[in-house]
């Protein structure tokens, strides 16, 4: 109840004026939200790397509604990417959204920037991974993947859903195809006949998917590129303790290198955990967001986990 109350918040333009005007919406949000600025973010992303963890830069953005704005959005992705290829020692790539460049306003405007952006991340010698929305978007985001492949652009990636029915038979697809991508359990409201209802099914499917992606990259022989902007075929996108000890011990049991499964989350959540697995040895790389559009982004945040939930309620109850 309280996950779908949050995630409708997230889409509410009323709210997102309300929040975002309380004076201690920014401090909490600042916990998840690496900074406003490029500038605010490169700072975090130079403390991540010097502690051995790669990063993706996200500048936060969603659902543009005018040509204009999806092209102003492509200005701050370009800028983002710039940043990247004029520092060799930054370990990083970076994260977009496709109705952040005009994938709901117009398909045809968000194919050409975002191969323009597929280009400018070529010239930076980096990586970019679309990460997956909610599912009117599932087909179009896949199929404009391979619509860029097939001028390419093998520089980019995707992310699944493990909530989702139809993503096994997706991640296969892609796997097959040598696609790098993450697996995370999704974050919106879905209805019953398209998803897991319940946890537990889709922390099930989660460890089956796990499977299916460790497998593909010891097949494959994927492995994080040396500077750190290339992932491994596998990224294991999860703060849950059990999925990682589930793919820690799957990996071993097969034999992949470490650095053929690449271990993401999200800034501001299990630091402890992220360096943990750092010092085991396994490659991590946290997802920096930063910008303006914060709000849709932090609402997501309060929906995922009851203890950031509480911990913005306190406050508020605070005033």
């Amino acid at each position: 109840m309280f996950r779908s109350f949050f995630i409708y918040l997230s889409k509410a333009a009323w709210a997102q004026k309300l929040i975002t005007h309380w004076s201690f919406s920014w401090k909490i949000a600042s916990r998840f939200v690496a900074g406003i600025t490029l500038t605010d973010a490169l700072v975090v992303v130079r403390e991540l790397n010097a502690k051995g963890i790669n990063i993706t830069l996200d500048r936060l953005g969603e659902h543009t509604s005018a040509p204009e704005e999806a092209q102003q959005a492509a200005d701050s992705i370009f800028e983002t990417l710039d940043a990247i290829g004029a520092d060799a020692n930054l370990r990083g790539n970076v994260s977009i959204k496709l109705t952040q460049i005009g994938m709901g306003l117009d398909e045809s405007i968000c194919a050409e920037i975002y191969e323009r952006v597929l280009a400018r991340a070529q010239s930076a010698n980096t990586f970019i991974r679309v990460d997956m929305e909610d599912t009117p978007y599932t087909d179009k985001t896949i199929n404009l993947h391979y619509a860029m492949r097939e001028k390419g652009y093998v520089n980019q990636g995707v992310v699944l859903q493990a909530y989702l029915f139809r993503t096994e038979a997706d991640l296969r697809r892609l796997l097959q195809d040598g696609v790098c991508v993450r697996n995370v359990k999704g974050a919106y409201n879905e209805p019953p006949e398209k998803a897991f209802p319940k946890k537990a099914d889709v922390d099930a499917n989660y460890d089956l998917l796990t499977k299916i992606m460790l497998d593909a990259s010891l097949e494959q022989k994927s492995a994080l590129s040396a500077d750190g902007r290339i992932p491994p075929l596998a990224a294991i996108g999860s703060h849950d303790e059990k999925r990682i000890a589930f793919a820690k011990s799957y990996a071993e049991r097969i034999g992949l290198p470490k650095d053929g499964v690449e271990f993401q989350m999200l800034y501001g959540i299990r630091r402890d955990l992220q360096d943990s697995l750092v010092e085991e040895g396994y490659r991590v790389r946290v997802y920096v967001p930063f910008g303006e559009q914060w709000y849709p982004y932090f609402m997501r945040r309060l929906a995922e986990r009851p203890a950031n939930l509480w911990f913005f309620m306190t406050n508020f109850f605070k005033g």
